[in-house]
């Protein structure tokens, strides 16, 4: 879960002058700025209003597109970027050109990518009400370790596919990555749904995490480069939409298990169907013109401009292209490069917000919710976890609404501080005895409201960041090795959460997400920048002026 908001301080004492001549519009500006600086960076998105059952990806493409319409428009206002000067200054930067209204058509491709974020939920979330039936008709019903191995192998697969996946992307391209994603996707899904024995089970759950690690990686990075500037925010957040539309739609699937206990190879066959669109629809998208450029292939990058943008944008994106340096002499960035001193800020800004994420509990809610809320006496478990899901969907939409008016960080740090909150009284409803009559009850409101929180900034913002503010000559590599943080932490919460629960106690490992969370808030405040307003090529030219 994310499946992006990071920040990079640094002193640039450089002085930057530039030329920008906008062909669409005539019109020339100069501009002579010098940085020496600590930079804050903002942007923003905004999403669909969607209703908790709107599980279609149809449905959420409308009310997105509605989201959408309204960003576009309030993103034609002038809007000023900060920067605060080493010595206290403040300066107000106005963007340099009003975007051009595009005649293209950059949702339905969205769209098409985010059957991979769909597919990353609903992999998580499956084995949460199907674990305690398949255990049985596995023969490892009383094998916890087991259990939770089947629970975590798909982490380990997940961990493999995320580094995996920007090497892929970088030298294969978006949309052949994805058909490429599409194949351990397809042979897990049928393996994981006609399994017989345990180490079946297993491969086929590893295959699954291999895709979704893949798609963890590539969807964001496909969905920021294809974007406009003004609504790259919101077509951003269209990716945790759909990461919890997956994750409620695996709690629905898990409804009818009551009545019938073999319903969970359904559960996990189903996966199969949106695998094979993802497939097929890739095979009708335009490639990121930003990697096309990179590999020299102007033409073609000319060709997927027309598509996405219309043709009257052509001009003006080629232009910032060439000015951000994008396809210079300077070759594809190595792994190790990411830990240059040119780049480690802002990578381990990225790889230490997906961290935060995942220590912050909020994987292990959405696996064990129908234990906890058990537990806490709730009658129906899997209606409850539904509920969850259902938080997970309300809550992202509000957050895709203000994204682009509040901006990332501050989204951020009152997620995390609602968080915080909510696992503080999660704790308490467990050990003081006055709240004991209340406990189920406030075992659901304290996880509901857990999940409000998480889904206005912590889900959404750190996958949405990461494309931003990384280099394009190290962006694939730098979300893949981020996401890969986020993977091997997840992996490692999977496998141990149960075992730390039975000796420690639960409202001592709530307590300790709460302190988690405080820390977080900490971290943003000082470190986190903002993208709000500014092309992929301008926030490259701030953050990284050598390149």
């Amino acid at each position: 879960m994310q499946a992006s908001s990071h920040l990079v301080r640094g002193n640039f004492g450089i002085e930057i002058s530039k030329r920008r001549v906008f062909p669409c519009f005539g019109e020339v500006r100069q501009r002579s700025l010098t940085l020496n600086r600590n930079f804050c960076i903002r942007s923003g998105s905004t999403c669909s209003g969607l209703r908790s059952g709107d599980v279609s990806m149809g449905a959420g493409l409308v009310r997105a597109k509605n989201g959408i319409e309204t960003a576009v428009r309030s993103s034609v206002k002038s809007r000023s970027i900060k920067a605060q000067a080493s010595g206290g200054d403040i300066e107000d930067l106005t963007p340099i050109n009003p975007q051009a209204k595009s005649s293209g058509a950059v949702l339905p491709f969205v769209g098409v990518a985010c059957l991979g974020a769909m597919l990353f939920g609903y992999h998580l979330g499956v084995v949460n009400g199907a674990l305690e039936y398949l255990s049985k008709d596995l023969g490892i019903a009383e094998n916890t370790v087991m259990q939770g191995w089947i629970v975590s192998t798909l982490l380990a697969g997940a961990t493999v596919g995320s580094f995996t996946g920007g090497t892929l992307a970088d030298k294969f391209g978006r949309t052949r990555t994805f058909q490429l994603d599409a194949i351990p996707l397809i042979i897990g899904a049928f393996l994981t749904a006609t399994a017989q024995t345990v180490q079946t089970m297993i491969i086929g759950r590893f295959l699954a995490g291999i895709g979704i690690g893949i798609s963890s990686a590539i969807v964001p990075l496909y969905i920021s480069e294809i974007s406009p500037t003004e609504i790259r925010g919101a077509l951003g957040s269209i990716n945790q939409l759909f990461i919890c539309i997956g994750i409620l739609a695996a709690l629905v699937a898990g409804l009818p298990l009551a009545g019938n206990p073999l319903w969970w190879r359904t559960m996990f066959g189903i996966a199969i169907v949106p695998a094979i669109l993802l497939a097929v629809g890739m095979a009708f998208s335009p490639e990121s013109p930003r990697w096309l450029f990179q590999q020299g292939k102007i033409p073609e990058a000319e060709k997927a401009i027309r598509t996405l943008y219309g043709k009257e944008r052509v001009a003006e994106i080629m232009y910032e292209l060439r000015t951000a340096g994008q396809g210079s002499t300077e070759q594809e960035a190595g792994w190790f490069d990411l830990f240059s001193s040119r780049y480690w800020k802002v990578v381990s800004v990225g790889a230490a917000l997906f961290l935060f994420q995942q220590l912050a509990g909020i994987n292990a809610v959405v696996y064990y919710s129908t234990a906890v809320f058990r537990s806490a006496g709730i009658a129906s478990d899997v209606a409850a976890s539904a509920l969850v899901g259902a938080s997970n969907v309300i809550g992202s939409a509000i957050a895709s609404s203000l994204m682009d008016r509040q901006g990332r960080k501050s989204l951020l740090m009152t997620s995390f501080s609602g968080m915080a909150a909510s696992m503080l009284l999660l704790s308490l409803s467990f050990t003081w005895k006055v709240l004991a009559p209340y406990s189920g009850t406030l075992a659901v409101v304290g996880t509901v409201l857990y999940v409000l929180s998480f889904s206005l900034g912590a889900g959404p913002v750190p996958a949405l960041l990461l494309p931003e503010i990384f280099a394009s000559r190290i962006r694939a590599k730098a979300v893949a090795l981020s996401l890969g943080t986020h993977w091997i932490s997840n992996f490692v919460i999977g496998l141990y959460f149960l075992s730390v629960v039975n000796k420690f106690g639960i409202s001592s490992v709530y307590l300790g997400f709460a302190g988690v969370c405080a820390v977080a808030v900490l971290y943003i405040a000082g470190n986190v920048v903002e993208t709000k307003g500014r092309s992929l090529e301008e926030i490259e030219l701030a953050l990284n002026p050598t390149t």
